[in-house]
C-alpha cells in the first residue's frame, strides 16, 4: 500500500508527519492492506478563527473498486489524522469487510457423505 502525504502552504509537512501519518495507517488498515492500492492524505487549514480549523482528508483507493473518502476536523493536525484514520477504517470494514466475511462455518453442500447404517 503506497502512502501519499499532502499538505497546503499554511501546515507544516515534512518527515514527522509523514512518518506520523503511515505510522497510523499501517496499524489501522492492516487487514486491508491486500486491497488498497494507495491512500492518500490531504492537510489544509481552514481560517475565519475557529477552534477545529485543521482538515484531515484521506482517500483510499482499493484495486478494482471506486475509492473511498472521509473528512475530519480537529484543532489540531495529529487529531485531525486520527479521526480521519478512525473514520477511514469505519468506512472500509463497511464497504469490504461484509463482502468477504462468511456466516458461519462451512456448507453442508462441501462436506464428504457418509453412508448411513443399514
Amino acid at each position: 500500500m503506497q502512502i501519499q502525504v499532502n499538505t497546503d502552504h499554511k501546515i507544516e509537512g515534512g518527515e514527522r508527519l509523514a512518518a506520523y501519518v503511515e505510522t497510523e495507517l499501517a496499524s489501522a488498515l492492516a487487514r486491508f492492506d491486500g486491497w488498497l492500492t494507495r491512500v492518500e492524505v490531504h492537510f489544509s487549514e481552514e481560517g475565519a478563527g475557529r477552534t477545529e480549523d485543521k482538515k484531515c482528508a484521506m482517500e483510499a483507493r482499493p484495486a478494482g473498486s471506486p475509492p473511498v473518502a472521509v473528512t475530519h476536523h480537529a484543532a489540531t493536525v495529529d487529531e485531525a489524522c486520527s479521526g480521519a484514520v478512525d473514520k477511514l477504517a469505519s468506512a472500509l470494514d463497511t464497504k469490504y469487510s461484509r463482502a468477504h466475511d462468511h456466516k458461519g462455518g462451512d456448507s453442508i453442500r462441501h462436506l464428504p457423505v457418509t453412508p448411513e447404517p443399514i
